[in-house]
């Protein structure tokens, strides 16, 4: 069997931080904001406080969401081998926080990935630029979130 996945030892042996439990997945798909891309869609929330002891500016968490729509069991474990993989090579040291720096993923944020079908035989190098782009969507999403929310609070526009 070939990999188009890189080979070789990570530059940061940490792994990504996980969601675990359900209602992190929950809260992520009510509260937070979303991008859509061929392979996937990212969920992004802000870490909640009360919830995780090691606080908010801690690394980002990720989850992982694979369906039985989109594929079998080793068809769903085998994505879910490749999206790790991507986020772990994308993992990079940056300002004193484990983040994935590399794919624009924050500190003291939740991420879900929700793959798709397409993402099983997708060369990896899509996925791990998929990956970046949609970081980079939420990010532009939650700025202009926060824009919308204070004009809604205040009435006046914000400033640029």
């Amino acid at each position: 069997m070939t990999t188009d996945a890189p080979a070789g030892p990570a530059k940061n042996p940490v792994p990504p931080r996980r969601l675990r439990r359900r209602r992190e997945f929950l809260r992520a798909a009510k509260n937070g904001v979303r991008a859509s891309g061929r392979l996937f869609t990212i969920q992004m929330v802000e870490q909640d406080a009360a919830a995780d002891p090691a606080g908010v500016d801690a690394r980002p968490r990720f989850g992982l969401t694979v369906t039985k729509k989109v594929a079998g069991a080793v068809g769903r474990n085998r994505i879910r081998r490749r999206l790790r993989e991507a986020l772990r090579t994308g993992a990079v040291s940056c300002a004193g926080h484990d983040a994935i720096a590399g794919l624009g993923a924050r500190p003291g944020q939740d991420y879900v990935i929700i793959a798709r079908r397409e993402a099983l035989n997708a060369p990896f190098a899509e996925i791990v630029s998929q990956m970046a782009e949609g970081f980079g969507r939420l990010q532009d999403r939650r700025t202009a979130r926060g824009r919308r929310n204070q004009t809604e609070r205040t009435g006046v526009p914000r400033d640029e």
